[in-house]
Parts: structure tokens; C-alpha cells; sequence
């Protein structure tokens, strides 16, 4: 019969199973992070190039593109790997909804050479190769997010939960390089387009609010050190500058001027000096990552070493947990026959062990508060977009301006809409947007 040491190291043996499935993760969250910057730096070459006419980011197109394929490629056989290492588990933990977000981007990858030939040829608008670039990154953050959701430590998930948020509010930022090249470039906007670039702001703030409530004091030192006072008063300049431009002229088509293209080059900079900067903490946040997971796993073995050359001390014959109701007041009748002192170890040991447990448990679930409140806001987005035939951003400014008016959390009006959401009509498919 096995004694609750036995079942104490198949605990720890399943508990370093996980971690190495979180490292194995946590490494591809790395990557992806990678590629992300590589394909937001294209995207903002791209859109400059498409506003210009071809005229500008010509020649640094196809470097640039380069680089996203040897990373992509990277991210391709992390991806394959992780699949082949599932397999081989018993448990495949959270590789289902994790499986799932990546078999969604993989298609967004195989497009990307049609979507550059199109780029090439001038056969898209700026806004176009944007809402593309982002729909593949926000298929990428996806698979991060499920990473994080699916970890199962709360100091790895705390981390996962901060480089989550870090990384989608450095997409928002990318977005807004992007955009803002290309309205400065054309040198006009209309409100609608002041109202997008706005919101990209306030998207960016709301995530990196997130990020320092999960972050480090260290992490947040370089964080603060990357946000240069002149790189930021230069943004903070050109960004009245572009939310002030005139509405488009009667010739809209018109080519952009000297002016305006100098001032796209400089935000263009001064965007890219920024993320740049941001991809610094970003792979400070996956070195600790990486160090946090290492950590734990070998401290994990390390205890799983010492219960199995204690298992080894243990006579064939066991005192049936003698001490176990030591504490409600009953008296061993019994020796131990390999040790009061031994048996009250291994004790210890269990009951040490399901404390931790329990401890993990209570933190892991005030950590993926946060995840489940974006669930929740993303849904009730979703109900909006498809019963009111409004954009993302549409729903989520009304989900804000409810939450405000209304003196609530946006997760908590979310909540409330969701709950009426069976008492809602079915959206009809053929009204107008």
C-alpha cells in the first residue's frame, strides 16, 4: 500500500510537469513578443510608404521584411514544438484553448506575402494595411493571453498577466505610429479620425495602467527610465499637431507636401525612439520570465529529490499516521517503527505541501481577476458590435461613456449588459451599418 509520501512526490513530479510546460510557453511568449515589434515596425513603414505613393520607406521595406520572416519562421517551430510536446503529456492542461488561438493566426501568417504584394503595388489604402497588420498582431496577442490565463503559478501568472497588458498597450502604440504617419503625411483628418487617434491613446494608458499594477518595482524603474522626457514632449507635440489638422480638402487625392511629409518622418521617429525603448522592458519582462520559471522548476526538483531519498528510510511496515490526530488530543499507542521523529517529518511535509497549495490557489485567482474582467468587456463588446452594427471602437467608447455616466466600473456595466443579453432581439443580418 502507498503511504502519503508516495502520493506527496506524485504531486510535486505533476507540479514540475507544469512548470516545464509554463517555461516551454514562456519562452514562446518571448518570441512572439519578437515578432510583434518586427511586424509593427512594417506596419508603419508600410503605411508611410502606401500615404507617400511609394515614395518614402522604399528601400527600407524589404530588410525590414526579412527580419519579420526569419522570426516568423522562429515562432512557426515554437509553435510546432509545442504541439509535438503536448502530445507526448497524459494532460494537455490549457493546450485546448491555447491550441486553438494559434491554429486561428496560422492562416494570418500564410497571408502575409499576399498582403505585402499588395502593399508593394500600391493596391491598398493606409487604413487597410493597418486594420490587416492589426488583426494578425491581435491573433498573436491572443495566443499570449491564453498563456497567461492558462498558468497555473501565480507568481509566473503575474508576470505572464503584466507582459500581456505591456504588450498590448505597445500594440496600440504601434497602431498609433502607424496611424498618425499616414494622417500626417496626407497633412488632413476629419473627426472621425481624430476621434481613432484619441482612442489609441486612451487604449494605450488603460493597458499600461494594468501593467504597473502586476510589474515589479524593478521592471517599473526601467519602465519609467524608458519613457524619455524628450521623446515624450516631442510625441505629446506632434500629437496636438495631427488631432488639429484641417478636414480634407476638395481634392483629397492630392499628394502631401514637403511639410507634412517632414512632420510624418519626425513622429514617425519619435513613435519609433519610443517603442523601441518599450522593447527593453519587454525583454526584461521575459528574462524574469524565464529566470522565475527556471527558479521554480529547480527548486521543485530539489524537493522532489529529497522525498524520494526519504521514501528510501521508510521500514516496510507503516505506523498508519500515528501522529496524524497527535493535535485533537490522541495519544500514538504505537511506535513508529522508523521513527516518531521521521514520521512527524514526513507529516509536516504533506501538510506544508497543501498549505502552499492552497496559497497558490487563493493568489492565482486574485490574479486572473484581471484576466476574466478583459473576457468579460471583450463579450460585451461583441453583444454591441453584432446588435447595434457598431465598430469595436463604437462599442467600446459606449461601454465607457455608460460606465462614467453611470458613476460604475466598465466591468460591471459589461456584466449588466451581458445578463440582458437573452432578452435581446437577434441582430438582423441584412440592416445597414
Amino acid at each position: 500500500m502507498k503511504s502519503g509520501l508516495h502520493f506527496l512526490i506524485a504531486a510535486r513530479q505533476c507540479e514540475i510537469d507544469e512548470l516545464d510546460q509554463l517555461a516551454r510557453t514562456s519562452e514562446l511568449v518571448g518570441l512572439i513578443g519578437r515578432l510583434v515589434h518586427a511586424l509593427q515596425r512594417e506596419r508603419g513603414m508600410s503605411n508611410v510608404f502606401l500615404a507617400s505613393r511609394g515614395r518614402r520607406f522604399a528601400d527600407q521595406r524589404d530588410p525590414q521584411i526579412a527580419e519579420c520572416q526569419a522570426l516568423e519562421q522562429t515562432v512557426r517551430n515554437g509553435f510546432d514544438q509545442l504541439e509535438t510536446e503536448a502530445r507526448q503529456r497524459a494532460s494537455a492542461g490549457n493546450s485546448a484553448r491555447l491550441f486553438s488561438r494559434i491554429a486561428w493566426v496560422l492562416p494570418g501568417l500564410d497571408a502575409l506575402p499576399a498582403l505585402r504584394g499588395r502593399i508593394g503595388a500600391l493596391e491598398l489604402a493606409p487604413a487597410e494595411a493597418t486594420a490587416a497588420f492589426a488583426k494578425l498582431v491581435a491573433g498573436l496577442l491572443a495566443v499570449v493571453f491564453e498563456a497567461a490565463d492558462g498558468a497555473t503559478d501565480p507568481e509566473i501568472s503575474r508576470l505572464l498577466v503584466a507582459m500581456f497588458n505591456f504588450m498590448q498597450g505597445k500594440e496600440f502604440a504601434g497602431q498609433e505610429r502607424a496611424f498618425g504617419a499616414a494622417t500626417l503625411a496626407l497633412g488632413r483628418s476629419n473627426e472621425a479620425q481624430r476621434a481613432q487617434w484619441l482612442h489609441l491613446i486612451e487604449s494605450q494608458e488603460r493597458c499600461f495602467h494594468v501593467f504597473t499594477d502586476f510589474s515589479s518595482d524593478e521592471v517599473l524603474a526601467l519602465w519609467r527610465e524608458s519613457e524619455a522626457d524628450a521623446t515624450m514632449a516631442e510625441l505629446e507635440r506632434l500629437r496636438r499637431v495631427g488631432t488639429t489638422l484641417a478636414a480634407p480638402a476638395a481634392s483629397p487625392t492630392a499628394p502631401p507636401d514637403a511639410q507634412h511629409s517632414q512632420l510624418s518622418q519626425n513622429w514617425f521617429d519619435c513613435c519609433t525612439r519610443r517603442i523601441d525603448a518599450m522593447r527593453t522592458v519587454e525583454d526584461r519582462l521575459a528574462a524574469d520570465l524565464r529566470a522565475l520559471c527556471n527558479r521554480k522548476t529547480a527548486q521543485a526538483r530539489t524537493d522532489l529529490a529529497a522525498y524520494q531519498q526519504l521514501i528510501g528510510t521508510l521500514a516496510p511496515q507503516q505506523s498508519g499516521g500515528a501522529l496524524f490526530f497527535d493535535d485533537a488530543g490522541t495519544q500514538a499507542v504505537t511506535p513508529a517503527p522508523y521513527g516518531r521523529g521521521l514520521e512527524r517529518s514526513v507529516l509536516d511535509m504533506v501538510q506544508a505541501q497543501s498549505q502552499r497549495l492552497q496559497a497558490m490557489s487563493d493568489e492565482l485567482q486574485t490574479v486572473r481577476a484581471s484576466l476574466n474582467e478583459r473576457k468579460v468587456v471583450e463579450r460585451a463588446k461583441g453583444l454591441l458590435m453584432a446588435h447595434r452594427r457598431l465598430s469595436e471602437d463604437e462599442a467600446h467608447k459606449m461601454l465607457r461613456q455608460t460606465a462614467m455616466n453611470q458613476k460604475r466600473r466598465l466591468v460591471d456595466v459589461a456584466e449588466s449588459m451581458l445578463a440582458m443579453a437573452d432578452y435581446l432581439p437577434m441582430p438582423d443580418a441584412r440592416a445597414p451599418r
